[in-house]
């Protein structure tokens, strides 16, 4: 562990939680995970409504070592987040959480209006997106019933006015910083990184203190840390030299469309360390939050906004690398805790459940199902039988990344079974174009610019040494081909991933009569579930998503348009969210 790293309880000891989540078989953790460790009944009454707190963070997928105890065998053997799993164990470990867009700023539209992305107007796309202020979001709804609202770092982002779901700069927190969102280039280039790594959790616990050092104490608050340290760049081989995390410990654990060798194993192991640098920082608020004395009155909510950035099938695809995150909810005074749910919930989801909560009517518009029927729930496992699905999309991310200014338009259906996806404009290249591929013949980018300019070649998949290595090898040597095919190669109209024999998501299975049936089922439902939700890429022709301002040179950004790693300070890194 790095030396500054933050550590809370949560009320259960260190060894209490591993020998519970580490040693406990997987059966037995389902059934009686509950009584281990609730305390209280499921119809608990608060004193007051509660407080909410939301970390949430940047490009941060499904990785938390509570995930690794429960399904081994994957990255999140690897990465240890101690804060993460205590609050899971204080609370419900979701296992099936999706983003309704892997994407940031569709992402965060969605889930701060409870609604389909789709629904929110120019939030629907990343650059060029506008906050439209007659949308309802939650924040602004706990506010106006009598919260005290505050955040710190990223919100809603890229965007105009950046943060604005939650008031924008009116209710940022002032003079806390951010130098934690760059931890790795800021421990990287110190001569005491133990030293540096505590004072920069400080600065986040004094961004919280500030914001609780003036408000009334009677009042309930809404308190939103938006770190964006997983998000690229991070310094190449900081994973090993300020964690610990030895690249070799991945070989065999990688997501399929990754080939494993060596640079992206390092590359991923970087990835792990920024993962947890947020899980320390996520432990420096929890214990300013215990300090307050009303943890057990506080709903916490911790999760991410899509996956994993810079690589093949991760963020902005809709394969479950860049849309299944992390999701752990706690509220000692009315949630039994210690349960493992394996619903399926939608992170737009989010949105009513906090305002069931707080005791504010949810308004119609709001497409999300509140969670706090399976949060008040005694049991585990699978809750809700109707639970049994996610919708999930994108529309533009990076704004030039294909001639025209034109999205990459797709929807997926997600459930226990099968993926869907639905590719409406196959003829366009997924990830934009390159040399070539979209783009006229010509030179290659040379390799610093492929790894460090995601504007480069193929935009929508931000610049990364695994992006670098799949082009140049895959263009070079022929075993490695496919795996440059499946990132940046035309994709057909229809994909059907059967995940009971391919987990990976690797073989698509659309054009097999084997599936012919199951195909047309999920088409025909995803399809009604897009035309009842007022999809526009299903209902208006031509699509206004392929119009402007939607599509075409988007307009500047405006205030709070950066949304790069630094999003949330003064100045970002790069326009990409």
């Amino acid at each position: 562990m790095l030396p500054g790293s933050s550590i809370v309880c949560c009320g259960e000891s260190e060894d209490q939680i591993v020998s519970f989540l580490g040693q406990t078989s997987i059966a037995v953790l389902r059934i009686m995970i509950c009584a281990a460790l609730c305390s209280l009944p499921a119809a608990a009454q608060t004193e007051g409504r509660p407080n909410v707190v939301v970390v949430f963070a940047d490009d941060w997928g499904r990785y938390a070592s509570a995930y690794g105890r429960l399904e081994p065998g994957g990255l999140s053997d690897i990465v240890q987040t101690p804060n993460f799993d205590r609050l899971a164990a204080s609370g419900v470990l979701f296992t099936r959480a999706f983003v309704n867009a892997p994407s940031c700023t569709p992402c965060r539209s969605s889930l701060l209006s409870g609604q389909y992305f789709w629904r929110t107007g120019r939030g629907a796309i990343l650059q060029g997106a506008v906050w439209d202020d007659r949308i309802p979001a939650f924040p602004l709804l706990l506010e106006k019933s009598g919260y005290q609202i505050g955040h710190t770092a990223k919100v809603w982002s890229p965007g105009s006015p950046g943060n604005a779901p939650i008031g924008a700069g009116r209710t940022a927190v002032k003079g806390t910083g951010g130098r934690f969102n760059d931890y790795s280039e800021a421990l990287s280039a110190s001569e005491d990184p133990g030293a540096l790594g505590e004072q920069l959790l400080g600065e986040v616990r004094a961004g919280f203190r500030t914001f609780l050092q003036a408000r009334s104490p009677e009042t309930p608050f809404l308190y939103w840390w938006g770190p964006t340290t997983t998000h690229r760049t991070w310094v190449r081989g900081s994973g090993k030299k300020l964690w610990n995390i030895d690249p070799e410990r991945l070989r065999g654990r990688l997501p399929g469309h990754l080939p494993d060798v060596p640079d992206v194993r390092e590359d991923v192991a970087d990835y792990l360390g920024e993962v947890q640098a947020v899980d320390a920082g996520l432990g420096a608020v929890m214990e300013v939050l215990e300090e307050t004395g009303q943890r057990d009155n506080t709903l916490v909510i911790v999760s991410g906004d899509h996956g994993m950035p810079g690589v093949p099938g991760g963020k902005c695809n809709l394969y479950d690398t860049g849309t299944r995150v992390s999701l752990a909810i706690s509220w000692p005074a009315a949630i039994p805790a210690g349960r493992v749910v394996d619903d399926f919930v939608s992170l737009p989801d989010l949105s009513p459940t906090v305002l069931q909560a707080a005791g504010v009517a949810v308004p119609e518009v709001m497409t999300g199902r509140d969670l706090l029927p399976l949060l008040r729930s005694s049991s585990a496992g699978l809750v809700d039988e109707t639970r049994d699905h996610v919708v999930i999309g994108r529309e533009r991310h990076v704004a030039g990344a294909r001639p025209d200014f034109l999205p990459y338009p797709q929807r997926a259906l997600r459930t226990a079974d099968f993926l869907y996806i639905r590719n409406f404009a196959p003829d366009r290249w997924p990830m934009g174009v390159g040399p070539g591929f979209g783009a006229p013949e010509g030179a290659w980018p040379d390799s610093d610019r492929l790894a460090g300019n995601t504007f480069a070649a193929f935009a929508d998949m931000d610049a990364s040494p695994t992006k670098r290595w799949v082009i140049e090898q895959g263009l070079k040597q022929p075993e490695y081909r496919v795996f440059f095919e499946r990132a940046f190669a035309k994709r057909p109209a229809e994909e059907l991933y059967d995940l009971r024999r391919d987990p990976e998501q690797i073989h698509n299975v659309a054009g097999s009569a084997e599936y012919a049936a199951i195909l047309q089922a999920h088409s025909e439902r995803l399809i009604r579930i897009l035309r009842e939700s007022g999809d526009p890429r299903v209902t208006t022709e031509p699509c206004v998503f392929d119009l402007p301002p939607y599509a075409g040179q988007p307009e500047p950004a405006g205030n709070g348009g950066r949304g790069g790693k630094a999003g949330g300070r003064a100045a970002g890194k790069s326009d990409q969210g």
